[in-house]
């Protein structure tokens, strides 16, 4: 069958693109905005990408298109579909339909950490030896000498071992066959047609709701709206399920309020240093069914205890830093363990986790001067992002360059809390990009004006300048931090094409 799909360079799309190839249909797709990592591994896997949205795409006619989120009524590519009445689908529903159906789906919500944790849970299921499928909104890295796992982690997606509804394999594989697959499970909405979100179709066994705060100000009116979307996929989790979420989260617990029906895992991470100078105990306690201990400050290292079953513990010991990725572990360890992974194994494959591209990813050294790419896009990704940075490389000054590309970010939604979100780097520059509808500029000077924590942050119109004042300031010893969801205009190769010319 040959599928054409509508957005093919979304992070979701990409990643579905490679599953429809490997189930064996021949695969091509269009996207007004083709940029790495996603078109690099699309293209290694060859599928044909054309640029732009054009009939002639759809000429001659597919047997199905997979239409994207980004697409809308009025559109000549949508209004020919429906004109010529073509046979169209969502994303969503296609992954439903054609992998889904049969397997145990590990769902991982939130508004936050989906890609990571999803990446982290995956990567611990095949290193425990469970072939399982998955999709995630990103592309990991992959630093083992297991072919195994160098083969499966090449791209954002992967097949996996199907099992039918008899439990008769569908493919073989000589890893345990088990019919599992992790999905990265997003709350924005489906398709133009769909206006439901995409977690929806996927009808968890296990899910992990990881956190949840007001975002997509383009879709949801408030928060509210989003907990509607969370309930009805919490309706779909049987009660032999599993819902793995961190303790003491309001909107998660307003969630489940409305009616839950399946067994929860609660978690909760602890600064050692800090709860023991209250206790006498060895790990501190409270109401949580899986905790978390910090070693190390920058959590850098930690230990993990099951504190509902027999107190089984293990250490983490890995390259990643944060209290938000200690978080996204800890809820990962448990939805592996509720599939049968001991916590040590989780441990151990945690230990040696490379993380994923764009996720305080280094892409380059020059001079002493490190460059890192990240995906944080909204006021609590980019504070934890800089939390981390500063815990793990405390020794050098933090530059943040950050570009306000998500919709919630471009209406403005969370102009209040931007300056304050940044406030841990040593120095901030922001992007206003043409056509911003409201006043980037005049946000962070007020901040700087008002705010005694906030004197460092200034906003540039162009990233020609921001790589020029870059040039200029930064100095051996420096840690500069790239934030966007997007291509960001090419910003990262021409810095560091730039840092060496220096």
């Amino acid at each position: 069958m040959h599928i054409h799909i509508l957005g093919i360079c979304g992070t979701f799309m990409g990643s579905l693109a490679l599953l429809a190839r490997a189930l064996g249909h021949t695969v091509t797709g269009s996207d007004a905005n083709v940029y790495p990592p996603m078109s690099t591994q699309l293209e290694e896997a060859g599928v044909t990408i054309q640029a732009g949205y054009l009939i002639e795409h759809l000429q001659p006619a597919p047997d199905l298109v997979v239409v994207g989120n980004a697409m809308k009524r009025g559109m000549d590519v949508i209004e020919y579909m429906l004109d010529t009445g073509l046979r169209y689908t969502s994303g969503p529903q296609f992954l439903s339909e054609q992998v889904l159906q049969s397997r145990h789906v590990i769902a991982v919500a939130g508004t936050h950490g989906k890609t990571t944790t999803t990446t982290m849970l995956a990567w611990i299921l095949h290193y425990a030896g469970i072939d399982t499928g998955f999709l995630i909104g990103g592309v990991p890295l992959v630093d083992t000498t297991d072919e195994h796992l160098q083969q499966v982690f090449a791209h954002s997606s992967y097949l996996g071992v199907e099992v039918n509804s008899l439990g008769a394999e569908k493919n073989s594989s000589e890893r345990s066959k088990t019919g599992y697959f992790v999905i990265e499970a997003d709350e924005y909405d489906s398709a133009f047609f769909d206006k439901r979100s995409k977690f929806v179709h996927y009808r968890p066994r296990t899910a992990i709701l990881n956190n949840l705060e007001f975002d997509h100000a383009d879709i949801f009116a408030d928060l509210n709206a989003i907990q509607t979307q969370f309930h009805h996929m919490v309706r779909m989790i049987p009660s032999t399920g599993r819902i793995i979420m961190p303790a003491a989260t309001a909107s998660l617990e307003d969630t489940l309020a409305k009616g839950v029906w399946t067994p929860i895992w609660r978690t909760s991470v602890i600064d050692s240093a800090v709860a023991k100078a209250d206790t006498e105990d060895s790990v501190p306690k409270d109401s949580s069914d899986w905790q978390a201990e910090l070693i190390r400050k920058d959590g850098g290292q930690f230990k993990v205890t099951f504190t509902a079953g027999d107190n089984e513990t293990a250490i983490v010991d890995w390259s990643m830093s944060g209290m938000h990725n200690v978080n996204n572990a800890l809820v990962a360890v448990a939805a592996a363990y509720d599939v049968g992974v001991s916590v040590s194994t989780a441990c151990a494959a945690l230990s040696a986790f490379a993380g994923i591209k764009r996720r305080m990813e280094l892409i380059g050294d020059i001079n002493d001067i490190l460059v890192f790419d990240d995906f944080a896009h909204h006021p609590t990704a980019i504070s934890t992002t800089l939390d981390g940075a500063k815990k793990k490389l405390s020794n050098r000054r933090i530059w943040a360059i950050i570009e306000p590309r998500s919709n919630t970010m471009k209406m403005g939604i969370h102009q209040d809390s931007l300056a304050e979100s940044a406030a841990l780097a040593d120095d901030t520059l922001w992007y206003e990009p043409t056509g911003l509808e409201w006043g980037l500029r005049e946000v962070i000077d007020n901040a700087n004006a008002t705010n005694s924590n906030i004197d460092n942050q200034q906003v540039l119109s162009s990233v020609d300048a921001i790589i020029e004042h870059i040039s200029i300031h930064a100095q051996a010893g420096d840690a500069i931090v790239i934030m966007s969801n997007g291509g960001f205009e090419g910003i990262h190769q021409r810095l560091l094409t730039t840092l060496r010319s220096k």
